[in-house]
């Protein structure tokens, strides 16, 4: 009896594993995110709430794309031995349930923002290559069949089909990147000039402090959150870009089109909202890109349009106020992130940068469409999940050395870090040693408001267990809060603090 039922379940995983692999194959002559497996992962997060999400983010940080891809695995392979079983008892039961996996990511295609024609194509191979191995591995044996004979045919076949799979499924990968990489369109892409190149960045900005984080992000290093499980691939040969909604005269732009314009080249922070107090998904980068407010005064933009929805190639929506956009801030349309065109993971071509707003209101990435609205007509991606429609960046400060949990010598220990308030500018860092008086921290030069300023403050630290505390205030005169409060709906606050063990 246990014999009959792992027989069963591994050929439900085996009929699993030739739907997946058939179906990467097939979507590398369709497009990568109509592959069931994408398709199906992309609805998923689609309908996550918020909760979910931060979870997510807080758990595996920038690695939370490659955990959903691996849950979906495993639910995958679980489903698929539960209805192998089923289907050695029921085969047109089991057989209708395969079908099932092939209906499902039909219907996660054809619901994508960005969906194609061809995008059910994958599933329903895959539900038919699914239902066929499993048929083919169930058939009942011959009567004339000698028991071991029947039982090395299945291993055989099973095992056969999950080689192949894993074959098939590896060379529609690799033929999915060769397609519809946009990494050699990238390498192609000459940046020119900036006709407004950035201010000189001053000696002092950057602290000679180890363990604090460099003043400018390497690319390589800087954070990635968003709702992408696919990074979309768009070349710049492909790529337009759509002006219209609210506007007396709406625009197209090729890439060329954009580059052709006057460019601008600033030092700019970025901070996702997900950003627990002290997190690391902050980072500071140098961006050459097209100021955005000359292109929404070309399109005449109407005075009710209090919304600017931007929408990128795979269909995330994106709200930013338009007031802020033309209120003489530095927001671009980037195309170049710290000397090179944008890394294919943070944009290419082209995404947007908004200084002082956190990046689930302003930066979105694989532009492709701008709509002048209302927040009154239109709710963007995150506003329905709980999130805040407008969410300025707070100010923060964290302090990167030393770490949390580690242990110095008695004596001198530089304390140091970051803070930011974008758009704003960081006039003052305070530390406190357990729960003493607050000391002022010696500031790096800060070459424009628009990005984080580095700090350090020189600690005469005694044996025992300490813990430090840094606030921050800003040039508006607004001091950082204690108040403890989450990410959701518009940023978290509070004072990092960290507990150091000097012997």
């Amino acid at each position: 009896m246990t014999h009959r039922y792992l027989r069963a379940a591994g050929a439900g995983i085996a009929a699993a594993a030739a739907a997946v692999g058939v179906s990467e194959l097939a979507a590398a002559f369709v497009r990568p995110e109509s592959a069931p497996v994408a398709a199906i992962g992309a609805a998923a997060i689609q309908l996550t709430p918020a909760a979910v999400k931060d979870f997510a983010v807080g758990t595996f940080g920038t690695n939370d794309k490659t955990a959903l891809l691996v849950g979906i695995y495993l639910v995958l392979a679980l489903a698929a031995a539960g209805v192998g079983v089923l289907a050695g008892r029921y085969r047109r039961v089991g057989a209708l349930c395969v079908a099932g996996f092939g209906v499902l990511g039909v219907a996660a295609a054809v619901t994508r923002p960005d969906a194609g024609m061809l995008d059910p194509l994958p599933s329903v191979l895959a539900g038919a290559v699914g239902v066929g191995v499993l048929l083919v591995l169930l058939r009942p044996p011959s009567e004339l069949s000698p028991a071991g004979y029947e039982r090395r045919r299945f291993l055989w076949l099973a095992g056969g089909s999950v080689v192949a799979a894993a074959g098939v499924g590896y060379g529609g990968r690799a033929l999915q990147h060769s397609r519809f990489a946009a990494a050699r369109s990238r390498a192609d892409v000459a940046i020119p000039r900036p006709a407004s190149p950035a201010p000189a960045v001053p000696a002092g900005t950057e602290l000679d402090v180890p363990g604090l984080s460099p003043w400018r992000t390497s690319n390589s290093s800087f954070y990635r959150i968003d709702t992408a499980l696919t990074i979309p691939q768009v070349t710049a040969d492909d790529w337009t870009l759509r002006i219209h909604g609210r506007v007396a005269h709406p625009l197209t732009l090729s890439y060329r089109q954009l580059l052709d314009r006057p460019l601008i080249e600033r030092d700019i922070t970025l901070c996702c909202v997900s950003n627990p107090v002290g997190g690391p998904y902050i980072g500071n980068a140098r961006w050459v890109g097209v100021r955005l407010a000359d292109l929404l005064r070309e399109a005449g933009v109407d005075d009710a349009a209090d919304q600017l929805v931007s929408r990128s190639a795979d269909g995330m929506t994106i709200g930013t106020p338009t007031k802020t956009v033309l209120d003489g801030r530095d927001a671009m349309l980037a195309v170049a992130m710290n000397g090179e065109p944008l890394p294919v993971k943070h944009g290419f071509p082209v995404r947007m940068v908004v200084p002082g707003l956190y990046g689930y209101v302003s930066a979105c990435k694989w532009l492709v469409d701008l709509e002048l609205t209302t927040f009154a007509d239109y709710d963007a991606y995150w506003v329905p999940r709980g999130y805040s429609a407008r969410a300025p960046v707070k100010t923060e400060s964290r302090i990167d050395t030393p770490r949390d949990g580690t242990s110095k010598a008695a004596g001198r220990v530089q304390v140091a870090g970051v803070a930011w308030a974008q758009h704003t500018g960081i006039a003052r860092v305070e530390v406190q040693v357990d729960d003493g008086s607050w000391h002022d921290a010696r500031l790096g030069d800060e070459p424009t408001a628009d990005t984080w300023r580095q700090w350090v403050y020189g600690w005469d630290a005694s044996p025992g267990t300490h813990v430090l505390r840094v606030r921050a205030t800003d040039r508006s005169g607004y001091r950082q809060t204690s108040d403890e409060v989450g990410e959701v709906p518009n940023g978290a606050t509070g004072w990092h603090q960290v507990t150091v063990t000097i012997h």
